[in-house]
């Protein structure tokens, strides 16, 4: 999660650089590309041709959201001297935003900026922690499906890797199965556990995983009994660490649904985009 201090940071920045062209807020590519992070303008200008074409795919003209302007800069000799720039609008730097990497931490802050109508910082950081919860679920099924593959291809197949899943959460719960956990937290049936997990816990437990795959594969692991041990090794691993933070998983409340956090963060970036195709065309 972005620290305060830098969201607070970032949302001056952001709200400095924005300025009004005829009515429409808007804000320079030069000035969003040093924001953002870009090393060179070129490699912006092929971030804004991404976005150009994705601007074109929903049906919309470029050239309402992309004004090709000239601004005036000082350089070494203190001479004036004239650049292109481009002047953006909203939507266009939702667009851009949506076009880099979310783990920048200024990629992701501008996706949730330039996706929020209003700027309260609340809303933003709420939007924030949504976003990380629904990547981090995503990011564990990923490698827990990365996992089934490696230790599949070793002998043990979907129920013995079920077996070593709930091994392992029985390690870094203390003691607590699977099933146990979804009782104490009031799993609904049939759903999984990491679904109700917060985002600390899914993250320890893609951790765990991560570390399964990378040593099965480093020691050739084979078989069900080393490869269980080895999962059960690194989330007992795992629990220490964040034992001796302070923190015992199985004690942490359940959090909402991620699937329904990741539908309502879809529904949010639908109305997002209709919204600021009306604000582009005012």
């Amino acid at each position: 999660m972005i620290k305060k201090e830098i969201i607070q940071e970032l949302l001056g920045r952001f709200e400095a650089a924005r300025h009004e062209l005829k009515g429409t807020d808007c804000w320079s590519a030069r000035e969003l590309r040093s924001i953002l992070g870009y090393s060179s303008w070129q490699s912006f200008q092929n971030v804004i041709e991404k976005a150009k074409e994705s601007c074109r795919q929903v049906g919309e003209d470029v050239s309402n959201h992309f004004a090709d302007v000239w601004k005036t800069v000082i350089v070494g000799n203190a001479a004036p001297r004239e650049i292109e720039d481009i002047a953006l609008t909203r939507y266009a730097c939702y667009l851009i935003a949506q076009n880099g990497n979310p783990l920048n931490s200024e990629i992701a802050f501008a996706q949730t900026y330039f996706a929020v109508q209003t700027r309260k910082q609340e809303i933003i950081e709420k939007h924030l922690l949504d976003v990380e919860r629904v990547a981090a679920r995503e990011k564990l099924s990923a490698s827990e499906k990365r996992l089934s593959g490696v230790i599949y291809e070793r002998g043990v197949n979907d129920r013995g890797f079920g077996m070593i899943r709930s091994k392992g959460d029985q390690a870094l719960f203390g003691g607590f199965t699977t099933n146990d956990m979804k009782r104490k937290l009031s799993v609904p049936k049939g759903r999984a556990l990491a679904d109700f997990l917060p985002t600390l816990t899914i993250k320890a437990k893609d951790f765990a995983t991560e570390l399964t795959s990378h040593n099965v594969i480093e020691k050739d692991l084979r078989g069900e009994g080393l490869i269980t041990q080895e999962h059960i090794d690194n989330n007992s691993a795992v629990r220490k660490i964040l034992h001796e933070r302070g923190v015992k998983p199985e004690n942490l409340p359940a959090a909402e649904d991620a699937g329904k956090v990741k539908r309502k963060l879809e529904g949010q970036k639908k109305k997002v985009l209709k919204e600021t195709k009306k604000i582009g065309k005012r």
